[in-house]
């Protein structure tokens, strides 16, 4: 029988003669490189890098096009050779110590996080939002994107909570102004909440919770107040704390932990 007799076919009877060529018939189709970052093979620019250097065959065939489209699961994709299919899931909470930059390799020649992890033999891992260099704390790795979209799209209103060692004393005053925001380079900046720690005899800890991602937004909310921020760690998302985990160690999240943060979007094949 050819494939065009079989499409041709009643579902119900595609179904009895084939239940995974029936699937593939409805199955999305994305572009190869999107698909290996589906599967949880590589970021999605490293496996256009593959596709370019001839390094992935779709069917057979070699294909230098990161934009082949491909039904992850069905059609065979190769890497070098080899056949490549889902991996096991992995979800990864990291104690990100200041200096330390998330990308996988740094241009300028500075430590990135990956350092953290390169003695454990992990499959590839991408983080899920970003602490940049000066900043420290909870950042969460995943090679789920479908998970760590959910996490990071402006409606998934998860909370992140951060403590912030500031240069200066605040008053009730600063602290309002903080709540209430700014306009800042066509931005709207402002805290959830912002309350005071504790404090010495020249600067103070707040705790300021964002319920929005905006690129270094609390250091340019308190920029804007002439503040400078000498630490700033992330201690939680959502329901998820930072607890006595120490600096530039990790560890695996639970099943709860991983639906607690993304509640719409189960986690798919997660490793044991």
């Amino acid at each position: 029988m050819s494939r065009d007799d079989f499409i041709r076919m009643p579902a119900r009877l595609q179904r009895t003669l084939n239940p995974r060529e029936s699937g593939a018939a409805s199955a999305p189709r994305h572009g190869v490189a999107r698909a290996l970052s589906k599967l949880g093979i590589c970021s999605r620019s490293q496996a256009a890098l593959w596709v370019h250097a001839g390094r992935v065959a779709v069917g057979g065939r070699i294909t230098r096009n990161p934009e082949t489209p491909v039904r992850a699961g069905y059609d065979r994709i190769e890497v070098d050779g080899v056949e490549v299919g889902e991996r096991p899931r992995i979800y990864l909470l990291l104690n990100k110590p200041r200096g330390y930059v998330t990308s996988a390799a740094d241009e300028q020649g500075r430590d990135t996080i990956y350092a953290l992890l390169a003695d454990r033999k992990l499959p590839w891992l991408a983080p899920v939002g970003r602490l940049d260099k000066a900043s420290e704390g909870m950042l969460l790795l995943s090679n789920d994107s479908a998970w760590s979209a959910r996490i990071t799209a402006p409606d998934s209103q998860l909370d992140k909570t951060y403590h912030v060692q500031i240069d200066r004393l605040p008053d009730a005053a600063l602290l309002a102004a903080l709540r209430d925001g700014i306009e800042d380079r066509g931005e709207r900046l402002a805290a959830k909440s912002v309350h005071e720690l504790r404090r010495g005899d020249r600067n103070a800890w707040l705790e300021i919770v964002l319920d929005e991602g905006r690129n270094r937004q609390i250091r340019r909310l308190l920029a804007a107040f002439g503040i400078d921020v000498l630490r700033l760690v992330r201690v939680a998302i959502g329901s998820l704390v930072l607890g006595e985990l120490a600096k530039g160690e990790w560890r695996t999240l639970a099943v709860p932990e991983v639906t607690a943060l993304a509640p719409t979007c189960a986690p798919s094949n997660p490793a044991q």
